[in-house]
This record gives C-alpha cells, structure tokens and sequence, in this order.
C-alpha cells in the first residue's frame, strides 16, 4: 500500500513539473525559471511609417525595352541616367527621407517589355500593385509612355515621363494630375523652330516620311502644318510601318521628288538604313533632318565608324558639353559609364534634371509618399542642371516642362559631333554653332 502511494505521489509530482512554469527540484520545493520567450515588439513612433523600421531602400520600378525596336534608344536615353543617378545616390549612402529619420539606398526593379505595349501595361500593373514600388519610372517611346500615363494616373503613382511627348498627351494632361511630361515634342518649340530655320534660308519644299504609329502621325502632321506656316511646299508627307524593308524603293522616289528638305520622323530601324540608302544613290538634298536615331553617338558611327560620314545632318538635340561645365561634366561621366555611342544630345539634358527634381523633392517633403510629392512638384520650381526648372500645370492636373528650360531644339552633326544649332527667343537657349545650310556632300562611296 506505501509502495503504491508512493508510485502516485511520484506521477503527480511528473504532471505538476510538465505544467508549471517552475522547475521543480522535488515535490515541495520550487525554483523560479524563466518566462518563456517572445518576440520583443518596438513601437513605431508617432506619425511615422508602418515599415519605419523595416525600411531597407526605396524601390523603384520601370518596364523598359531591354529588346525589341526600343532597345537601342532605351539603352542609350534614359537608361544611362537611371543607371548613374543609382550608382551616385547609393555612393551617397542613399536619399535622406525624413519619415524614416535616415538615408535610404535606391534599388531599381526593371522588367523587358520587349518593346511590345501590352506588355508594358501589365508589368507597370505588376510594379505597382505586386512589387508595391515606391516610385515608377518611366517607360520608352511616345506611345509607350502615352499608354502607361492613365495606369500610373488610376493608381496615384507619380510618374514623369521619359523617352517621349506627344500634343495628345498634353491634350490629356487636365485628366492626369499624377503624370509630368519631361520631353520636347514636336510642336512644343521643336518643329515651330525648324520650319523658321528652313525658311530663313530660303527652302521652299520639303519631303516627309514619318513611322506610322503615334510618334511619327504627331511630327508629320506638325511638320505639315508649320511648313505650310512658313511658305513650305510639303511635296509628300508619307507614313510606313516600322516592318518596311524597301528602303531603295523609298529614298529612290524622295530623290525624284527633288526637295529642299528631307525629313525622316521614324526610329533608328528606318532612320538608319534611309541614312544608308541615301549615301548609295547620292541623295543630298540641302537640309536632312532625322530623328529619334540622329541624336546618338552610334548614329555617327553607324557608317563606318567615322561620324565625319554623317556631316550636315539635322536632328532634334538640346544641349552638348559646350553648353555649361555642368553638362561637360555630366556628358563626360555619361561617356565613361556608357561609351561615347551612347551619348543623347536630346534626352539626356532633360532626363538628367528629372531625377534631380525627384531627389529634390523627397529630401524637400521628408517622404516617399506619392501624393505629397506630386503635389510638390507641381507647386516648385528646381535648381537643376537646367537651372530654374518647373512644370506647366494644367489646372487640376498634369504637368508639362516649360520650354523656357530648352537650352536648344535643333542640334547638326559637324566635324564628328552634334552641335546645337537652334532654339527658342528666350535666355535659357545656349546655340553651340551656325546651322550649315546647304549641307554638304556625302562622301564618296
């Protein structure tokens, strides 16, 4: 009977020590231990962001055109700015953000919409509503861009706009407070400028091709219409897809046509095989603008690897290394990251200031959050490359980088580079030398 008592006292003893949060040395002596573990909780302080702790970087997302047609005007635009504004920014220990009471690194996420747009709208999808980036960045090409705007616009996403402008995007900028045009475009003081240079030199017809997609239906209709401002016969104003191969057939019958100015609105797939056509049959008529392609390092080195080939080409381009020390410094920091191929005479003046105006203002504003800092924007001016830059607003909604911050329009390759040879009445413009007109020769094949 003791033995079996005994055996009982023992078990109660076995459940009471699995039970209790004591350690227990026998049944009528105790020990404290400690309390189980948890995980220790800090307070988020007071009107800062959930993740304030948490915070590693700000993430950034773009849907660009690593392939496709795009790819080598995307290689060669903005993304070389995105890519050094990134390396400078993180060397810098990141962009302080006064929400988070510290810098944060920038990290990019960049997908390949392969120059397709349907691909891009459902990775700018993706970006925003699975990546839940921070910022988003601008996609490639006017019809791109002018697609990605109302996304960007639905979910309150800031975006300023790169590679790209279109009067149809400012026609639609009342309806999209959250989307900023950094750009030139065709009548935004480009072409307005041009027809003046042609007639001031006497021109009196001009020929057209243009790409049939948004890009190249805006430039040729604005061409048409400020040629014919000016007293300029526009002799054909012809549009063609960007699949078109018969570019013998098609320089061939500009050459008959005989104008005194050539005008191609298309991409570097047509722009430089046209170029190249040209040269075979010796069409050289006294002013030949090209554009997008003209306005990068690799359109001088396409046709031989002597830009020298390409002398009196007209093209759309804003500023230079002769145009400030500030942007001998950054074409020269530009170069050594990406090589002088390329370099963009046109885009490149204006996608740098952009990141410093976002830079700007999420020092300025403390905050990542897209609400304050469109609002910021729009209400600023910016000390940037530039110097004063601001946006156009359009009443409630977008804006539109006023073309008082141009420092040029019109740029001509001459002794191996693209010089600024045209531009607006106003201070900002910084010509780099006369336009030559009539072109020169090509040289012989």
């Amino acid at each position: 009977m003791k033995k079996r008592l005994l055996i009982i006292l023992i078990g109660i003893c076995v459940v009471a020590m699995m039970a209790a949060p004591l350690i227990m040395t026998g049944c009528g002596e105790e020990k404290e231990t400690t309390a189980p573990t948890t995980q220790p909780t800090t307070t988020v302080p007071e009107g800062k962001p959930a993740d304030y702790y948490t915070k590693e970087y700000i993430l950034i997302g773009a849907s660009r055109p690593l392939s496709g047609a795009n790819a080598p005007i995307g290689d060669a635009a903005y993304g070389p700015v995105m890519k050094m504004w990134e390396e400078k920014v993180n060397a810098d220990g990141g962009i302080f953000v006064a929400d988070y009471d510290r810098k944060l690194p920038i990290k990019f996420i960049i997908y390949d919409d392969a120059t397709d747009i349907g691909t891009m709208v459902r990775l700018t999808e993706k970006l925003i509503l699975e990546d839940e980036v921070d910022l988003l960045f601008s996609a490639c090409g006017t019809a791109f861009i002018s697609a990605q705007a109302p996304i960007a616009n639905k979910y309150s996403k800031l975006l300023i706009t790169a590679e790209g402008g279109a009067t149809t995007m400012r026609e639609s900028l009342p309806g999209l407070p959250y989307v900023f045009v950094s750009l030139p475009f065709s009548d935004h003081y480009q072409l307005p400028v041009f027809a003046d240079m042609c007639a001031a030199k006497g021109a009196k017809t001009a020929y057209i091709i243009s790409i049939a997609d948004l890009h190249g239906v805006e430039y040729g209709g604005v061409a048409n219409m400020e040629f014919g401002r000016v007293g300029i016969d526009v002799i054909a104003n012809k549009s063609v897809p960007i699949t078109y191969t018969d570019f013998s057939l098609l320089v061939k019958e500009a050459k008959a046509a005989d104008p005194d100015v050539f005008c191609v609105f298309a991409y570097p797939p047509i722009v430089l095989p046209v170029t190249g056509e040209m040269m075979a049959i010796g069409f050289n008529p006294p002013a030949v603008i090209m554009g997008p392609g003209a306005n990068f390092g690799f359109y001088g080195l396409s046709f031989g690897g002597d830009p020298l080939v390409v002398e009196g080409v007209t093209c759309f381009a804003a500023a230079n290394s002769k145009t400030s020390p500030e942007f001998a410094e950054a074409f020269a920091a530009l170069e050594e990251l990406v090589g002088w191929a390329n370099l963009d005479w046109w885009g490149a003046p204006y996608y740098l200031p952009l990141v410093e105006i976002i830079e700007q203002a999420i020092v300025a504003t403390g905050t990542l959050d897209n609400d304050v800092l469109r609002d910021y924007i729009a209400t600023h001016h910016f000390d940037t490359i530039l110097g004063d830059t601001y946006f156009e607003m359009f009443g409630e909604g977008g804006g539109l980088m006023v073309k008082e911050t141009h420092p040029g329009e019109i740029g001509q390759w001459q002794n191996g580079i693209v010089e600024i040879v045209g531009g607006g009445d106003w201070p900002a413009v910084v010509l780099t030398s006369e336009w030559v007109y009539p072109k020169p020769d090509w040289p012989a094949p």
